[in-house]
């Protein structure tokens, strides 16, 4: 162990995510200990996919790790995680292990430290049960990971109602990862996710977004949604929320563009209901209030795309808004999903582009006070008039302070309510 005194890694430029934990694992091999590549990146590593993150797996206890490196976080010690970290990147490091007692369905009672066999035994799936050694340029694969890799299965380790029940969010991870991979669901897992669809409820809201997140934004999203609804899952988490309103909503998903974000997937999801009810669905998820707003934008104005004869102040002002082109797709995809005409879309992409680049949201010629100095009294009735003279400037029929006050004062005559 004579690298303990050697606490500190030098600094390579521009290190990836994978340079980081392969250095982890030359360090921890120096020192005599198993490390070894795990999960997720082997799998993505096999199939030529890009992996997000290199989690290392190893015999090292976590008072080792923390020992051989300078920088180390302490996120899940008594688990054996631990994260250490190389200039800006964070590796997880666990220490083998096996984990009985799951009284809640989502976290073990009891781990005990043991090696690798032991510790692929305990993971989700079989294609993320798989092991690498990047020294020895070896796959370790315990649990036949590589044989439904080639057969695009994903299947439970041992016994699918067991790992289920270890942990339900896995129900949800499976379906996610059938989306992502384009994977079938070996048949029994697929009936143990059946048969415990319901207690999905007992994960939590956010969990549970974050795997629909990962489905959702995915090109494969529809078939993930018939997925969701054919094991029950879709009716556990959104109670009432099927029938033809789904049928619609898979259609609608399967004409969005390859990749979306999260808050424009929903919105497609819930297409074809009233926008009250889908953000009392969507409660469930415990949505951040940016995310209730996106999709309460795009459900509410559903359709208005479409309107022949919107004017330019209505189509500025919706231009003006940051989730435009979202509600443009969503009207897109609708209007696909029907099969009924885009042409009103396609021309109104026209008279954007005609508008060129002007300020969408300039600031008001007058503001309230301007116009009670005109003579125009507090009340709604100023709210009226400031809001049509602003709709008369975004139409370029006021273009100076000059021109506005001469419209004000028509408008005051007008409608009577110049202050006497």
């Amino acid at each position: 162990m004579g690298d303990y005194g050697r606490n500190y890694i030098g600094s390579d430029k521009q290190m990836t995510n994978r340079q980081a934990a392969i250095k982890i694992i030359k360090r921890l091999s120096r020192n005599g200990f198993q490390a070894l590549l795990a999960g997720g990146c082997v799998r993505d590593m096999l199939l030529g996919r890009r992996a997000k993150d290199y989690d290392v797996a190893t015999d090292a206890a976590p008072d080792d790790v923390i020992k051989l490196f300078r920088r180390t976080l302490k996120v899940g010690a008594k688990f054996g995680v631990v994260m250490v970290l190389i200039e800006d990147k964070r590796v997880e490091v666990a220490t083998f292990r096996t984990e009985a007692g799951y009284a809640d369905g989502r976290h073990p009672g009891t781990v005990e430290f043991a090696g690798a066999a032991e510790d692929a035994s305990r993971r989700d799936f079989t294609i993320n049960g798989m092991f690498y050694d990047p020294l020895e340029k070896e796959v370790i694969d315990y649990v036949d990971g590589q044989s439904d890799l080639k057969k695009g299965l994903v299947r439970t380790i041992g016994k699918p109602a067991e790992r289920f029940g270890e942990d339900y969010l896995r129900m949800l991870r499976a379906v996610r990862f059938s989306t992502q991979l384009g994977f079938a669901i070996e048949r029994r897992t697929f009936s143990a996710i059946c048969s415990n669809a319901k207690n999905i409820t007992k994960i939590s809201g956010e969990r549970i977004a974050m795997e629909l997140e990962g489905m959702l934004v995915e090109p494969g999203r529809s078939a993930g949604v018939s997925l969701l609804v054919e094991s029950g899952l879709a009716e556990a988490i959104f109670p009432g929320f099927a029938g033809e309103q789904m049928k619609f909503a898979i259609k609608v998903l399967g004409e969005l563009r390859k990749r979306v974000g999260f808050a424009l997937a929903l919105a497609c999801l819930f297409a074809g209901c009233p926008t009250g009810f889908a953000i009392e669905k969507c409660k469930v998820l415990k949505l951040s209030r940016s995310q209730n707003r996106h999709i309460k934008f795009l459900l509410t104005n559903q359709g208005k795309l479409l309107a022949e004869k919107m004017t330019l102040a209505e189509l500025k002002m919706l231009l003006a808004e940051p989730y435009f082109w979202d509600l443009y797709e969503l009207q897109r995809a609708i209007q696909r999903a029907q099969r009924k005409s885009v042409a009103a879309l396609v021309n109104l992409r026209k008279r954007i582009k005609a508008i060129g680049d002007v300020e969408l949201r300039p600031k008001p010629l007058l503001d309230g006070h301007s116009l009670i100095r005109l003579g125009a009294v507090p009340g709604p009735g100023l709210g009226q008039l400031a809001q049509e003279l602003y709709i008369a400037q975004l139409e370029g029929n006021v273009q100076t302070a000059e021109q506005a006050k001469r419209w004000a004062q028509k408008w005051l005559q007008k409608h009577k309510m110049i202050e006497k």
